[in-house]
C-alpha cells in the first residue's frame, strides 16, 4: 500500500499549488547538486545536505535524512541521481512516521470533548487571527456550532480582525473593549458556550505583552477561568508559527513551548515562500505535532497537516 493518497483532489491541489515555491527551489538546488552525476555517491550526499539546510529543514533533520540515504546507499549499492526524489519520499516520510504522533483527525470526527475548547496563541503577526478564522470556517463546514473569543484585548486591531473573520466564517464572537480583563472575555466566551451548545470554542489570546513573565501569567491566569468553566479546558493549546521566517519559526515554537503548554501547532503562509522545509524540521524535531498547515489567503486554505501527503508534494 503507498504512503501516499490520503486526502481529497481538491486538497492535494492545494498543497501542490501552496508549496510551489518551495518545491521549486528545492528541485533546482538538487539538479545542481546532481548534475553530472549518474549515481548517488559521497559528493552527491555533501551536495543534497547542503540544500537540504539552505531548504530550512533544519540542520538535525537533515542529518538524520542523509543517514537514512547513506544507508539506503550502502544497503542497494547503486542507486540512480534520477531516482532522488523518489528516495528522499520515502526516507523523509519513513523520518516523520517515527514520531509516532497520533493521526490527527478531520474536522468532522467525534469531538474529544464537548464544548471542545481551543486556546490559540502565537506573536503578532503570525497569522493567528487568519488561522483562528480558517479554522472556525473548516469546523462550520463540517457541520459544528462554533463559537470565538477575542481574548486578545491588548490590541484594537485584533478584536476588529477577529470580528470580520468571524462574520466571513459566519460563527458568533465573543468580545469586549480594549484594555479588558483577558480572562473575564474567555469566561464569557465559555459561559455562553455551555448556554448556547456550542461544540468548538476557539479563543484568541495576546501575541506579545512586554516580557515572557507576563505572557506566561496571561496565558495561565486565562487557563486556570476556562477550567473553572468547563473542566479540562483548554483542551488544545494551539501555537501559530510563520512559515515563511524559516528557521526564526523553529527557534520561535522552542521558546514558546519552554514556558507555556502547547500541545498543537499550526503553520501559516506557506505559499508566499520558499521556506516550506521549516515544517519538516518542526515536525521532526519537536515533540508537539504539526496539526495545521495554511498554503494560501482564502478562507478555506487551511489544511489538516498530513506528513505523507506534504512529503510527497514537496519532492514530485
Amino acid at each position: 500500500m503507498s504512503l501516499f493518497g490520503f486526502i481529497g483532489k481538491k486538497e492535494k491541489e492545494n498543497l501542490n499549488k501552496g508549496l510551489e515555491k518551495t518545491r521549486e527551489s528545492v528541485f533546482t538546488r538538487i539538479s545542481r547538486a546532481i548534475a553530472g552525476k549518474s549515481h548517488v555517491d559521497d559528493e552527491v550526499l555533501d551536495n543534497l545536505e547542503e540544500v537540504l539546510v539552505s531548504s530550512d529543514v533544519g540542520v538535525e533533520t537533515t542529518l538524520r535524512i542523509i543517514d537514512r540515504i547513506e544507508k539506503r546507499v550502502a544497503r542497494d549499492k547503486y542507486l540512480n541521481t534520477a531516482e532522488l526524489n523518489k528516495i528522499l519520499k520515502e526516507e523523509i516520510a519513513a523520518l516523520l512516521a517515527e514520531n509516532k504522533t497520533s493521526p490527527v483527525p478531520d474536522f468532522s470526527s467525534p469531538l474529544p470533548a464537548v464544548p471542545y475548547v481551543i486556546m490559540v496563541v502565537g506573536v503578532n503577526g503570525t497569522g493567528k487571527t487568519t488561522t483562528i478564522g480558517k479554522l472556525a470556517y473548516q469546523y462550520k463546514k463540517a457541520g459544528r456550532k462554533v463559537l470565538l473569543g477575542a481574548a486578545d484585548t491588548f490590541r484594537a486591531a485584533a478584536i476588529d480582525q477577529l470580528a470580520i473573520w468571524a462574520q466571513r466564517a459566519d460563527v458568533p464572537l465573543v468580545k469586549n473593549q480594549m484594555g479588558a480583563d483577558p480572562g473575564s472575555v474567555a469566561y464569557d466566551t465559555l459561559k455562553k458556550a455551555v448556554s448556547t451548545g456550542a461544540e468548538v470554542v476557539i479563543v484568541d489570546t495576546a501575541g506579545r505583552l512586554h516580557n515572557k513573565v507576563n505572557l506566561m501569567n496571561e496565558l495561565a491566569k486565562i487557563r486556570r477561568v476556562m477550567e473553572k468553566v468547563v473542566p479540562g479546558a483548554p483542551h488544545e493549546v494551539l501555537l501559530v508559527l510563520d512559515g515563511s521566517t524559516g528557521q526564526n519559526a523553529f527557534e520561535q515554537a522552542k521558546q514558546f513551548t519552554s514556558f507555556t503548554g502547547i500541545t498543537a501547532l499550526a503553520i501559516t503562509k506557506l505559499d508566499g515562500t520558499a521556506k516550506g522545509g521549516v515544517v519538516l524540521g518542526i515536525s521532526d524535531q519537536l515533540k508537539i505535532p504539526v496539526k495545521y498547515i495554511g498554503t494560501g489567503e482564502k478562507i478555506e486554505d487551511l489544511q489538516i497537516f498530513d506528513r505523507f501527503e506534504f512529503v510527497d508534494s514537496l519532492f514530485s
